[in-house]
């Protein structure tokens, strides 16, 4: 029977804190042991991927007491950042790091604290005997950023529940926003471009953590008291399973303003329920919502922190009924080909096992090489560091 030793941050099950990684990393250990294997987990506490001396200590303890030739699956966020921990054991055990997200990426490009951190990450992924990252967007930042082995490299987007799909309203206006409360998220955008819009024919629900920076949530919150927005804006803290799904249920569109998105695990869920997205150029957000597809994007695609131009895009949305119908059908067909987690976890099994990732397309639109150049210089956006805050890593997970 294959056995798999699985390393994740220790706040993988905190509910004040879910996050796209997280639930990746749940969803994996439940699907993996669904298909008869044996998933040995271990939750290492710490201040993820800063960890303080206790925390590499617990890593250490945990590391050494594997058997000599176990498979050893380690969350990026822990792994890429401990390559001190980590690479004396290469050889004596079988390495497979899953990456959600590039920690580099995190941190402001050309900066010594790049540098130390892209050091210590290439070490450990060129170290590993595989890597699984969860978009393609980070298979290509990973080729471009560290030159590791593409015979080494396999993608495993995330998986998809079936879900019921939305009913929508006539008028387009019910708007939701998933993600934690913090700057590399872009609610500040958000709002802003709501106070352009003219159409009082909207409500924006915000759902996320709201303890994660509490200085840019107070920013938020005074900025919606003196918009006059309070009685259409709302947030209503983090929130998972079957309340979140209610909200998905009476939703029209889905926003996705961020700053930094590797995946966008929240607009995969939005098209589960047949709902279009509005997002940013950022990562993997617009392959995520298919554009470049031959059946059309489901949802607009606008650039990062351009509050005029996502103002523009609601604007289009609220006012043009053609273009709300077009959208919603692009999304219900969408949906109906996303990836399901066990088809995710099959794919990481086959990784486990030690067999050639899948041939990997063609780079898409959001990944040409000029988008990687521009996302090698882009200046940091504020509060997008790796700083922990609590527990959670939220700005590293898709």
């Amino acid at each position: 029977m294959n056995r798999v030793e699985v390393v994740v941050p220790g706040d993988v099950d905190d509910p004040r804190r879910p996050s796209g990684g997280n639930v990746y990393d749940r969803r994996l250990c439940r699907e993996l042991g669904a298909t008869g294997w044996t998933v040995h987990e271990h939750a290492v506490p710490g201040r993820w991927p800063r960890p303080r001396p206790g925390d590499l200590a617990a890593l250490r303890a945990v590391v050494a007491g594997l058997p000599a030739g176990a498979i050893v699956l380690v969350d990026g966020l822990v792994a890429c950042c401990t390559p001190e921990v980590l690479l004396p054991h290469a050889e004596r055990l079988r390495l497979v790091v899953l990456v959600h997200q590039l920690l580099v990426d995190a941190l402001p490009a050309r900066s010594a604290a790049a540098t130390a951190v892209g050091e210590k990450e290439g070490a450990v992924l060129r170290a590993a005997e595989a890597v699984v990252v969860t978009s393609g967007w980070t298979r290509d930042r990973a080729l471009h950023r560290h030159g590791l082995d593409p015979a080494r490299l396999h993608l495993a987007e995330p998986g998809c529940d079936p879900s019921p799909l939305a009913a929508g309203t006539a008028s387009g206006g019910r708007l939701l926003c998933v993600g934690v409360v913090a700057p590399h998220k872009g609610q500040d955008v958000l709002l802003a471009a709501l106070e352009r819009t003219d159409s009082s024919a909207w409500g924006c629900t915000f759902v996320g953590n709201l303890d994660h920076d509490r200085p840019f949530v107070g920013r938020l919150e005074r900025r919606v008291a003196a918009a006059g927005l309070g009685p259409r804006v709302r947030f209503t803290g983090a929130l998972t399973g079957p309340a979140l799904a209610e909200h998905y249920a009476r939703t029209d569109l889905l926003v996705v303003p961020s700053r930094a998105e590797s995946y966008g695990m929240v607009a995969a869920e939005a098209m589960a329920h047949g709902i279009p997205a509005l997002v940013s150029d950022v990562g993997g957000l617009p392959a995520t919502i298919g554009r470049g597809n031959p059946a059309g994007p489901a949802g607009m695609v606008v650039p990062p922190g351009d509050a005029r131009a996502l103002a523009s895009a609601l604007h289009e949305w609220l006012t043009e009924p053609a273009l709300r119908e077009r959208l919603r059908d692009a999304a219900h067909h969408r949906g109906r080909h996303l990836s399901t987690w066990p088809a995710t976890a099959g794919k990481i099994a086959l990784a486990l096992q030690g067999a050639p990732p899948a041939a990997p397309t063609a780079l898409a639109p959001a990944t040409t090489a000029a988008r990687m150049e521009r996302s090698d210089s882009a200046a940091e956006e504020p509060g997008q560091t790796t700083e922990r805050s609590g527990s959670a890593a939220e700005e590293l997970r898709p």
